[in-house]
């Protein structure tokens, strides 16, 4: 990222758990990329070259300070600063480097330390309620005294599924929350979760929300459409059929109720799920497993299983395009239907198809190089 005024991004630092601005600084070197259902991170470098910049970037401290990346007017990435460099090169240059995560890695420094029991809840509840806990320390009944230092301003929505669970979480297992979280949304027809961060259109202020969606998350009510030639600089369809299979099976504790038996883990000996369309078609019989270590039931073990058969059948594909970020493209992608159209000597008859972005890594132009961003998608 240059420093010069012409460029259009902006760092903004500011108090985890106030949001009150500290500083903006100038910021070079960005990687920056955010996805759906995991941390993203950022990492760039601000420069010292003056007592004076020294005074203000010492004010970032690692793990109660938050940055944001705004372009133009638009915020297009935020998180929680947790670790930082400070370097002096052999010309006694100075720098201080960054590393972050988005604000879901909050959830995973966090761990349940009550007793949480939601029986025939709504999966996306459940989330919410997880949410809630971590951030007053209340409990789902609404009882129980607020614990300072636990809000970091995540707000909800109202969302719905089809979907019911029945977790229960004991103090002293120390489950982490973010884990929780990944663990509920991983059973068959789960849900996806992601915090946005964004300006609120009336006042200006900014907001991390906490977004949920039953199967996936979905945004937008109209396909961005990018073309080759056109937008789309270049692209990337990897094929992996080491990471599918037609078969799973998934693990969970061990079970040591008969201490004079062999202790082995959980598992749905009856049934097995089986991918029979693949594997009428012609494709061998090609077996997936995980292991769930903190899963002592076997319906679960086998909504496991199913979710991570429906996901991984056949050869994986998990398309990548880069693209010119110009006004055209919005800051809120992950979630967006993208329509690809792209004609070249492979695409000879054209390819017309529509994708959705699941993780987005965007570049700040630099030295000539222009804006970019490369879109991880999924099909639909």
């Amino acid at each position: 990222m240059t420093t010069t005024v012409n460029t259009p991004y902006r760092a903004i630092f500011c108090d985890l758990l106030t949001d009150r601005t500290i500083d903006i600084l100038p910021l070079r070197d960005v990687t920056v990329d955010d996805y759906i259902g995991k941390a993203g991170s950022l990492s760039g470098t601000v420069p010292v070259p003056d007592t004076a910049m020294a005074t203000r970037v010492r004010r970032i401290e690692e793990g109660r300070t938050a940055v944001y990346l705004q372009r133009g007017n638009d915020l297009w990435w935020g998180g929680i600063i947790w670790t930082s460099t400070l370097q002096s090169d052999d010309r006694g240059v100075l720098t201080l480097g960054i590393q972050a995560a988005t604000f879901e890695s909050y959830a995973g420094r966090r761990r349940i330390r009550d007793d949480l029991d939601l029986q025939d809840v709504d999966q996306l509840a459940v989330a919410r309620k997880l949410w809630e806990h971590l951030q007053t320390g209340r409990f789902a009944d609404g009882s129980g005294p607020t614990l300072a230092g636990g809000d970091i301003g995540v707000s909800y929505g109202y969302e719905t599924s089809d979907e019911t669970r029945s977790v229960a979480y004991r103090n002293g297992d120390e489950t982490v929350y973010l884990e929780a979280l990944d663990a509920l949304a991983a059973l068959e027809n789960g849900f996806e979760h992601h915090i946005a961060v964004y300006r609120d259109p009336v006042s200006g202020e900014r907001v991390r929300r906490l977004r949920l969606g039953s199967p996936k998350i979905s945004i937008g009510t109209t396909d961005l459409v990018m073309d080759r030639p056109g937008s789309i600089l270049s692209y990337v369809f990897p094929r992996d059929a080491t990471r599918g299979g037609t078969t799973a099976r998934a693990r969970g504790a061990t079970d040591n109720t008969n201490q004079a038996a062999e202790s082995r883990p959980l598992y749905a000996d009856a049934t097995v799920p089986v991918g029979d369309t693949l594997i009428g078609a012609g494709y061998p019989r090609i077996d997936l497993t995980s292991d769930h270590n903190d899963v002592a039931s076997v319906p679960v073990l086998l909504s496991l299983a199913n979710a991570e058969l429906t996901e991984g059948v056949g050869a994986v594909v998990i398309p990548e395009i880069s693209v010119r970020l110009d006004d055209l493209v919005p800051p809120a992608l992950l979630g967006r239907t993208v329509r690809l159209r792209i004609t070249d000597e492979w695409w000879t008859e054209g390819l017309d198809a529509r994708y959705r972005i699941v993780g987005v890594k965007v570049s700040p132009g630099q030295r000539g190089r222009p804006d970019t961003a490369e879109l991880y998608l999924e099909e639909v």
